[in-house]
């Protein structure tokens, strides 16, 4: 067992997991909360249409999303081979695609409760805010996150879980490419199709425990 913990491939899977949830955290905050914001106080086609986009990841099958990225980001893709050729950057197959599959795969649990918190009485607060000569950067700061801070809190939990778990949007993203693109999840992948179930099982074990510590600080959360 200490020899699989210490194993290069398996210490290369956990900082590359570290590296693209370095990206993927401070993405939900950015992101998921001004489109929770947008989501639950918009109306009107273009709401419909981003809201529409932001479940997908949600009820597609995680390989059809990582399909659909795929066809648009890849080498000869509608905006892949354009980054490819102006900017010299490529998505696909590589540490851009693992951070864009788990902002995929988590951002619409971190849009969600933000979301449903938006919807209650939030909107009579910024009335007042502006009543009272608040510019709208501050109202955001002193009264839409404070007022949305539990489910932003849950938001990041679920986001973050979800993220760590991601294998099928990663896989068609990422390549899982050992020693290059193969994260917890896709090791954990590899080694169950390899037969080298003690990896499997650690490295299963250790997204649990991040699992259970994220299920608590969400009860808690909750609680609070």
């Amino acid at each position: 067992m200490l020899a699989t913990a210490t194993d290069p491939g398996v210490v290369f899977s956990i900082r590359l997991t570290l590296r693209v949830m370095a990206v993927a955290v401070p993405a939900f905050f950015l992101l998921g909360v001004p489109l929770g914001y947008l989501l639950g106080r918009g109306r009107g086609r273009w709401v419909a249409a981003l809201d529409f986009l932001v479940s997908l990841p949600l009820v597609l099958p995680p390989m059809a999303v990582g399909f659909f990225l795929l066809l648009v980001l890849g080498r000869r893709g509608l905006l892949g081979e354009p980054l490819r050729h102006v900017f010299g950057v490529e998505v696909v197959f590589g540490y851009p695609g693992l951070a864009l599959a788990a902002v995929t795969a988590g951002i619409p649990l971190m849009v969600r409760p933000i979301q449903a918190a938006v919807r209650g009485d939030l909107m009579r607060l910024v009335e007042l805010s502006a009543v009272l000569g608040k510019s709208w950067p501050t109202t955001f700061v002193r009264v839409v996150l404070p007022h949305c801070r539990k489910s932003i809190a849950a938001g990041l939990f679920l986001a973050t879980g979800r993220a760590l778990g991601e294998v099928g949007v990663s896989l068609l993203l990422g390549g899982d490419i050992i020693g290059r693109t193969n994260t917890v999840s896709l090791e954990i992948y590899n080694a169950v199709f390899t037969g080298d179930f003690v990896r499997a099982g650690l490295l299963s074990g250790l997204l649990a425990l991040v699992s259970l510590a994220l299920t608590l600080a969400l009860k808690r959360t909750g609680r609070g």
